[in-house]
């Protein structure tokens, strides 16, 4: 099924991160004139934590209504802001729901500060989620996927994006607000109330999105694009039988889904196209190492690795960096030197910006912008 039309921090320290990373990539690729109307960011007139909590109490409402997980009953509520009907909204929730449909419709109102309105609540919706699934990609971390698509794809004026694992849509949406080009959409993912969220979330956002709702390592009527991204998903892949078709699949046992992951956005991915994955620090150093290295040899050029703060996850074991490739074509060549470096805390904004200065001389000199 396709359907046409994820994310912030939960504390302080983190959001203190996020306001400290905007204020120094936003000069960096002109995110402040972005984020002007709806292109992105923020205007006097609207405030992001009161249309949140207006968001959440008639969220809390409506759960009770319909006696729906949160999560299913926010998908419900901007589904009717988007319009849509349903007999057993109260006619008190309706008026509720027409409030925040106008304060949304507002022409001052930005995609950022819709997608942030939505974020809390999906905060909210996963905390204590048992699911692994139920995650969102901290904000900070779509900032920079989002600065180094813009410096990848330099003038380029139109480009196709892929999610492969696009649960909310709320990283996609976090890129495609951030870059200055016109981006075309695609998102993938098998659980029905996160896709139901992305489309809801993307059509509130005026985004040109095309979701897939369907297993993303199953073959997807998609065209190869110019940029994939992706949080990985860590485990076990379950299809023993799907997984057979992959390069990276296990000699014995399960293989690893964040591996077919890999493998399955490549395919999907044009020759001389961009890959910036979120990978677990330990993604080389697992017993299937060997194999992921020999498969990365053949088919891609490594660009750069880069590790997050530590500062940003719970325990070390959850450590995080981002992946950078670049698939081999006819015309591509890897970099005379792969961009690897460890990330300070965004919230030591000298040392932050003095990392992006020693990226953007890197980028000069590898891409001679």
């Amino acid at each position: 099924m396709r359907k046409k039309v994820e994310a912030n921090d939960e504390n302080l320290e983190v959001d203190i991160e996020i306001h400290c990373l905007h204020n120094i990539i936003g000069s960096g690729f002109h995110l402040l004139k972005k984020e002007q109307g709806k292109g992105g960011g923020e205007t006097m007139e609207f405030s992001i934590e009161k249309a949140f909590e207006q968001l959440d109490t008639l969220t809390t409402d409506v759960q009770k209504t319909l006696d729906l997980p949160y999560l299913e009953s926010l998908a419900e509520v901007l589904h009717q802001v988007n319009g849509g009907q349903n007999e057993h909204i109260t006619d008190e929730q309706k008026g509720k729901i027409d409030s925040l449909s106008e304060q949304f419709d507002n022409k001052n109102v930005s995609n950022e500060q819709i997608r942030k309105t939505i974020q809390l609540a999906l905060i909210k919706g996963m905390k204590g989620s048992t699911q692994a699934q139920h995650t969102i990609t901290p904000d900070s971390v779509a900032m920079f996927i989002g600065y180094f698509i813009q410096k990848l794809m330099g003038n380029t004026k139109k480009f196709r994006l892929f999610d492969p694992a696009s649960g909310t849509g709320n990283l996609l949406t976090a890129v495609m607000n951030q870059v200055e080009a016109d981006v075309e959409g695609f998102g993938s993912e098998i659980d029905p109330t996160l896709i139901r969220l992305a489309v809801e979330s993307a059509n509130l956002q005026k985004q040109t999105i095309e979701f897939f709702h369907q297993d993303s390592l199953t073959s997807l009527l998609l065209e190869p694009v110019d940029i994939t991204i992706g949080d990985l998903p860590v485990g076990y892949y379950p299809d023993d039988i799907q997984a057979m078709k992959y390069e990276l699949k296990a000699e014995e046992g399960h293989s690893y889904s964040h591996h077919l992951f890999i493998e399955q956005s490549l395919t999907y991915t044009k020759e001389g196209g961009y890959l910036l994955f979120l990978i677990p620090n330990f993604l080389f150093t697992s017993d299937q190492r060997e194999q992921l290295h020999k498969f990365l040899h053949k088919h891609v050029h490594i660009v750069s690795l880069l590790q997050l703060p530590l500062t940003m996850f719970a325990s070390e074991k959850h450590a995080k960096s981002i992946f950078i490739l670049q698939k081999k074509g006819e015309n591509t060549k890897a970099p005379k030197q792969a961009l690897m470096a460890q990330l300070p805390s965004f919230k030591d904004a000298d040392k932050t910006y003095n990392m992006l200065r020693k990226i953007d001389t890197w980028f000069k000199s590898e891409y001679r912008e």
